[in-house]
């Protein structure tokens, strides 16, 4: 009887097509064991699947929801793929967002007059805000990084927590509505302070055009300028980046910087756009999030467009199956699990290929 197997051979040189294959394999095969996971739990999994992922393409409102989803994602994912290409493993995403969202949050909480007097200026000066928290934050990791080479992947993740804690302490104190009846929230902000939308009768605001736009403008960067080819080269030959002269130093300021920045301007869009408010929970978990749809997206500013909107769907889809299934919200934490687990296996083929024996 002769029996088949499969073992894996070294490639040459790593495939190039399989790197950009890799991600499609890597969703197809979450869809599979999304399949899977609804059959175990009783339900039909053509039926499952269709509300996680066709149920909210379905109409304009759907749409416009997944776009609200997407943009924060897509906002931090352009900036975690210059951390990472620079080999700078900024985890702390999550906490520049929360920064952004509590400066950007107080700033328009300050200037709020209640009659939505110079909204657009107002909106103006609580983004710069937000956007300069999340750099503020993203910069104690390069300090610390930079000054007592602090592995930086433990340093933003620990700064995650006490961004969440001092956004907690804030709403439940200072920031607190006076006439909330004690609830831990901030007052709401006047409609003439609130991001206005692009599309009438939906939510989606201008948010995503400021996420397209800095998907555009890290392309840009990465592949047209001197300072982003000489982020990739420390990020890929750190080595040779040094034999070139070029600065380590300003490649981790660089692109934490700007991480920062994008991940706050991710957060007060937050608060400036569908919550209207500060509250202890301003991200359903963004931040760890873009790091998937960071490297779903091949860490290329035009890719992770792709991976945003998958990421997105998950969201959408999830909160959907709560209520149309009667499943736990943990189901899109497991269906981000499944992509991320089922992407570290296809990549492995970016380095091996499958060869059957006898």
């Amino acid at each position: 009887m002769v029996k088949l197997a499969f073992y894996l051979e070294a490639r040459p040189t790593p495939s190039r097509l399989m790197s950009w294959l890799s991600p499609v394999l890597a969703v197809l095969l979450t869809v599979i064991c999304g399949a899977l996971l609804f059959v175990a739990l009783g339900h039909d999994p053509l039926a499952g699947l269709g509300v996680f992922f066709v149920e909210p393409l379905r109409d304009l409102h759907g749409w416009s929801e997944l776009a609200i989803k997407v943009a924060p994602l897509l906002l931090i994912a352009v900036g975690l793929a210059m951390c990472f290409r620079a080999n700078v493993y900024n985890i702390g995403a999550e906490g520049q967002l929360t920064l952004g969202a509590i400066c950007g949050g107080a700033a328009a909480l300050y200037l709020d007059t209640g009659d939505g007097a110079n909204g657009g200026a107002i909106i103006a000066v609580s983004l710069l805000a937000g956007m300069a928290g999340g750099m503020a934050w993203a910069a104690i990791t390069a300090w610390l990084r930079d000054r007592f080479n602090a592995s930086e992947i433990l340093v933003s993740l620990m700064l995650v927590y006490i961004a969440q804690l001092l956004l907690s302490y804030l709403v439940y104190g200072v920031l607190r509505d006076p006439e909330g009846f004690n609830f831990p929230q901030s007052k709401l902000l006047s409609d003439g302070l609130l991001l206005p939308t692009i599309l009438a009768d939906t939510r989606l605001h201008i948010g995503i055009v400021f996420a397209l736009l800095a998907s555009l403008g890290g392309w840009l960067f990465l592949s047209k300028s001197i300072s982003g080819f000489r982020l990739r080269v420390g990020g890929m030959a750190p080595a040779a980046a040094r034999y070139a002269g070029f600065s380590s130093r300003k490649a981790l300021w660089s692109s934490m910087l700007i991480c920062g920045a994008l991940s706050g301007l991710a957060g007060v869009c937050e608060v400036l756009g569908p919550m209207g408010q500060l509250t202890p929970t301003v991200s359903p978990g963004y931040g760890f999030a873009a790091i998937i749809v960071a490297f779903v997206g091949r860490l290329h500013p035009v890719g992770v467009i792709f991976s945003s909107f998958v990421m997105a769907l998950f969201y959408i889809g999830g909160e959907l199956a709560q209520s149309r299934l009667g499943l736990p919200s943990a189901i899109t934490g497991v269906f981000q699990g499944i992509l991320l687990f089922a992407l570290l296996a296809c990549d492995v083929l970016i380095q091996y290929k499958l060869r059957w024996r006898k």
